[in-house]
């Protein structure tokens, strides 16, 4: 028998290609396989393994021209929805939302979601932190270019790592999710006042550091109200972006004296979440 024996730069080229072959092996613990419909793909990121809270991700790649939606899609569209029920060892999971943009939804209304690529982060709280740990989500979800088509996409991802490689990607989405902030808030982008005018509008005065594209959204208390997207007024108080909505989509024989309502106001890479009741 003839042994080969490698030269020091064959050897130092095999020990390269194990030790990336290894760093593949050890990323592809922190996420699962991408789900590929054609249109988009979704695969869930785990982050490190610390606690009886984790936090971990969905993750959105989308092709060119085509979207999917916010929690509130907006005038129209889908929302996506999620089930975790069939986690191992997994007590509740908290889906987080980075904030949304506008979208023409082609019949003269603006719907609100994600283009090119998203994640959103989980926060996990787990049974028992000292056992193992499997995500498992049933992941439902429109893409829409001119037309919108369903996607039903099944991941699974076990939490092992001790310092995940999805660590920094998984903060950085973190970092997108509105920041939870008051009415009259000393920040440089804040809601400075929200007051009804008559029965059937309201008006939000949001004061912005600069000159960049302001938006506003509101949501109602339960999934079935259908608020319309706040429209920016032409005139304003001096200093003041103000916007307006209609008590529009309220559901029927519902007072909506009193409601509680989410404010998400997003500015350049700012972005904050208010908690009103509506007087």
């Amino acid at each position: 028998m003839i042994a080969f024996v490698p030269s020091r730069p064959a050897l130092g080229f095999v020990i390269t290609v194990l030790a990336s072959l290894t760093a593949v092996a050890v990323h592809a613990q922190d996420a699962s396989p991408w789900q590929d419909d054609g249109h988009s793909a979704v695969r869930l990121l785990a982050g490190s393994r610390s606690g009886a809270v984790l936090l971990g991700g969905i993750a959105f790649k989308l092709k060119p021209g085509w979207h999917t939606y916010w929690r509130t899609p907006g005038d129209s569209g889908v929302p996506p929805r999620f089930d975790f029920s069939k986690s191992d060892n997994v007590e509740a999971v908290t889906v987080l939302w980075p904030a949304p943009t506008k979208f023409d939804d082609g019949a003269g209304g603006t719907s609100l979601g994600y283009h090119d690529q998203v994640i959103l982060p989980l926060r996990i709280v787990t049974k028992n932190a000292e056992k193992p740990v499997t995500l498992r989500a049933t992941i439902n979800y429109a893409v829409c270019e001119k037309l919108c088509i369903p996607v039903e996409a099944d991941a699974e991802l076990a939490f092992t790592s001790v310092a995940s490689t999805e660590d920094s990607v998984l903060f950085a989405a973190l970092d997108t999710v509105p920041k939870p902030a008051n009415v009259g808030d000393p920040n440089p982008l804040t809601i400075r006042d929200v007051e009804r005018e008559g029965r059937s509008e309201v008006l939000v005065d949001v004061v912005s550091p600069d000159a960049k594209p302001v938006n506003l959204f509101v949501e109602g208390p339960t999934p079935d109200w259908g608020l319309p997207v706040p429209k920016l007024l032409d005139h304003g108080p001096p200093g003041v972006k103000r916007f307006a909505f209609a008590l529009d989509g309220v559901p029927p024989g519902v007072n909506p004296e009193g409601a509680a309502l989410k404010l998400t106001l997003v500015g350049g890479d700012r972005a904050y979440e208010f908690n009103i009741n509506l007087e």
